[in-house]
C-alpha cells in the first residue's frame, strides 16, 4: 500500500501552512483580513484618485496606478488561500490549482520587478530631461512600458511553470508553506531536481539580482544628479525617489533571499514570504502617499467632490458650504 503511494501521480498537495495552533489561526486570520482588506483600499484610492483627478494625467502617476494594480494582483494569487486555511482549514490544492497558483504568483511578481524598472527610467527622464520629458513619455511610449513589465513578466513565469509541469510528481505531497512555489514544489519532485533547480536560479534569482543592482545604480545616479541642480521641485523629486527606492528594497530584499540561493528550507522562509506577499502590497500606497502632497491633495479633492455630489444629490439635502467654493460649484 505503501508502495502504491509512492508510485501513484500526485493529485493535489497539502500546504502545512504558517500554524497549528487553533487560536493563533484565528489572530492570524483576523490579522491578515484586516491587512488585505487595507491593501485593496489603498491600492483602490490610489487608482481612483489618478482616474479621477486630471491634474494627475501625468506619466508618473499613471505608473503609480498600474504598480497599484499589479500589488493587488500579486496579494490576490495568495493570500486568499492563505485566510481560507487560517479560517476553515482548507489544506489541500490541486495540482492544476497549484501550478496556476504558481504561474499567476510569478506573473504578477515578475511584472512588478521589471515595472521597477520602468519608473527609474521614468524618474530619470523627468530629472535629466524635463523639456522632453513629456515627449518622451508619450502615452504610447507608457503603455507600451506597461504591457512590456507585463510581457516580461510572462515570459518569466512561463518558464518556471513550463519547466516544473513536465516533473514526475509521485510521493510526498506536502509543502511546508502556506502557497505554492518554485522551491518546495521541486523538492517533492521524485527525480534528481539539480539542474532545473539551477535554472530556476537563473531565471529568477539571477534575474532579481541583477535588476537590483541595475536600480540602485540607478537612483544613485539620479540622486548625485538631484543634488547638482537647484530648482523647487527637487525635493518632491526626492520625495518620490525615497519613497521608490524604499518599494525597491522591500520587494527586492525578501525576493533575492528566497529565490537567489539553493532551494533550502530556513527558519526564516514564511516569515519572509508573509513580509513580501501580506504587508509589502499594503505598505506600497502608504509610502508612496506619505510624503507625496500632490497626491494628499488629489486624495482631497476626490474625497471632497464625492460628498458634495452626495448632499446635492440627497432627497433631503444637506448643507455643504466648506466644500462648495472649493470645488467650484
Amino acid at each position: 500500500m505503501d508502495q502504491d503511494n509512492l508510485t501513484s501521480p500526485v493529485t493535489e498537495f497539502l500546504l502545512l501552512g504558517l500554524s497549528q495552533s487553533r487560536q493563533i489561526q484565528l489572530f492570524l486570520f483576523s490579522l491578515f483580513l484586516a491587512v488585505y482588506a487595507t491593501t485593496w483600499l489603498g491600492n483602490l484610492i490610489i487608482i481612483s484618485t489618478v482616474i479621477s483627478d486630471p491634474r494627475l494625467h501625468t506619466p508618473m502617476y499613471f505608473l503609480l496606478a498600474n504598480l497599484s494594480v499589479i500589488d493587488v494582483s500579486f496579494s490576490s494569487v495568495s493570500v486568499p488561500k492563505l485566510l481560507d486555511h487560517l479560517l476553515l482549514g482548507g489544506r489541500a490544492i490541486s495540482f492544476n490549482g497549484c501550478m496556476a497558483q504558481m504561474f499567476f504568483f510569478h506573473l504578477s511578481g515578475g511584472a512588478e520587478v521589471f515595472f521597477l524598472i520602468v519608473m527609474a527610467f521614468d524618474r530619470y527622464l523627468a530629472i535629466y530631461k524635463p523639456l522632453h520629458y513629456l515627449t518622451i513619455m508619450n502615452w504610447d511610449v507608457c503603455i507600451g512600458m506597461v504591457v512590456g513589465a507585463w510581457l516580461g513578466g510572462f515570459a518569466h513565469s512561463f518558464i518556471q511553470v513550463a519547466i516544473m509541469i513536465h516533473l514526475p510528481f509521485c510521493g510526498p505531497n506536502v509543502l511546508d508553506n502556506f502557497f505554492c512555489d518554485v522551491p518546495q514544489v521541486l523538492k517533492l519532485a521524485c527525480t534528481d531536481t539539480s539542474v532545473e533547480e539551477w535554472l530556476m536560479l537563473s531565471n529568477g534569482g539571477l534575474v532579481a539580482t541583477v535588476c537590483f543592482g541595475v536600480l540602485l545604480l540607478s537612483y544613485t545616479v539620479i540622486l548625485v544628479m538631484l543634488r547638482t541642480r537647484v530648482s523647487e521641485g527637487r525635493q518632491k523629486a526626492y520625495n518620490t525617489c525615497l519613497a521608490q527606492i524604499t518599494v525597491v528594497c522591500l520587494i527586492f530584499g525578501p525576493c533575492i533571499f528566497i529565490y537567489a540561493r539553493p532551494f533550502q528550507n530556513f527558519a526564516a522562509d514564511k516569515a519572509v514570504a508573509v513580509l513580501y506577499i501580506v504587508i509589502t502590497p499594503m505598505l506600497n500606497p502608504m509610502i508612496y502617499t506619505l510624503r507625496n502632497t500632490e497626491m494628499k491633495g488629489a486624495i482631497k479633492r476626490v474625497f471632497s467632490r464625492q460628498v458634495t455630489w452626495q448632499c446635492l444629490s440627497a432627497s433631503q439635502g444637506c448643507s455643504c458650504p466648506s466644500l462648495l467654493p472649493e470645488q467650484g460649484l
